[in-house]
């Protein structure tokens, strides 16, 4: 595959940001096999944007021929108290999402925290210093939204380690791609910033778009962009505004049938970005079925072309929710079977 080939991959939907695109064109022409990583907190079961969002880029890369490796951050997730601190349901969970992964993304590698730490040692801690001595307090509070926290919080010493940690991992697995979602912009601005002090190889970073909850948006003007993502992204915390990879089909059309679709605006509108983001990436086309009273099936090639009809009051938010519904449970259907017998069966209401 050329360099071009592999750029294309790696810059389309969901990708949203690339910082910087020159350095990627660079480094696929001197590196064939470059590294990359995505590091995931460990907490409540996979929804469509924490599996399919993000194993559909994961699936890009690996076409472009990047090693991938997805990163399960027990640690951090102990940290940021997740699964009520229990290690044993971190546990079980972290193997839950191996098993995901490996399922969804097949030729991903997948490394935890605890393994990452324990092969590093000193030079670990060491590294970790030296990346903390470039930071304020100030700074590292402000950071905290990577986390879904704030300086207004309560939080305890370790909770203000983690935005160092997620940053001195990067160094640690030695990647040249670092990739997450748009959420964790913040702290990629922080390692472009310090490591080319400490003299550390400085990758580059991808993050892509995050896929928004089911529920009318809060409207925040207050929030600046990393907390707006924060904020409105599907969460595993309001599981009726967030589609499971073990909903059925009954559960799915439910849920979508109560989804947010304002009809005068595509901009946070969670119907139109299931379309965009998740069938579109599977389906080339998209057939919304209607009786012929009310215009017959009509078939869609690209989401912009459904969206303007919608807006144009062309498509009906019902019709529309009707079909979502089933092609959303075409998509979920294989990896809803894959879990029938691997569920985690433990309560994970603490999840936080």
């Amino acid at each position: 595959m050329d360099v071009q080939g592999r750029v294309d991959l790696v810059t389309r939907c969901p990708t949203e940001e690339i910082v910087k695109i020159e350095e990627l064109i660079e480094l696929f022409k001197v590196n064939s096999s470059p590294k990359h990583y995505i590091g995931l907190e460990i907490s409540g079961k996979l929804h469509l944007g924490s599996l399919l969002i993000t194993g559909f880029k994961i699936n890009d890369f690996i076409k472009a021929q990047v090693n991938t490796t997805v990163f399960l951050a027990d640690w951090h997730s102990y940290i940021n108290n997740k699964l009520g601190c229990s290690w044993e349901k971190i546990g079980i969970m972290g193997k839950y999402y191996s098993d995901a992964f490996k399922f969804f993304c097949p030729g991903v590698q997948i490394v935890t925290g605890s393994e990452l730490y324990s092969s590093s040692g000193v030079e670990y801690c060491e590294d970790l210093i030296r990346f903390s001595k470039h930071l304020t307090l100030a700074r590292v509070a402000r950071s905290l939204t990577i986390m879904g926290r704030s300086e207004k919080d309560a939080l305890d010493l370790s909770q203000l380690f983690y935005p160092p940690m997620q940053s001195v991992d990067i160094k640690a697995l030695g990647v040249d791609i670092a990739h997450a979602g748009m959420d964790q912009r913040k702290i990629h601005m922080i390692v472009r910033e310090v490591f080319p002090k400490l003299r550390w190889k400085i990758p580059i970073m991808i993050h892509h778009h995050l896929l928004p909850g089911l529920s009318e948006p809060t409207l925040l003007e207050s929030l600046n962009s990393e907390q707006k993502h924060v904020v409105g992204k599907m969460s595993k915390s309001k599981p009726a505004s967030a589609i499971s990879i073990h909903d059925d089909e009954k559960t799915i059309q439910d849920k979508v049938l109560k989804a947010y679709c304002p009809t005068d605006t595509s901009e946070g509108n969670p119907v139109l970005e299931l379309v965009k983001y998740i069938i579109f990436h599977e389906f080339s086309q998209f057939t919304i079925e209607r009786s012929k009273s009310h215009g017959g099936n009509i078939t869609y090639y690209c989401s912009k072309d459904l969206t303007t009809d919608f807006l144009s009051k062309k498509i009906h938010p019902l019709d529309l929710k009707n079909a979502v519904a089933i092609y959303i449970n075409k998509i979920v259907e294989p990896i809803r079977n894959y879990f029938v017998d691997r569920e985690p069966k433990f309560d994970q209401s603490t999840h936080n």
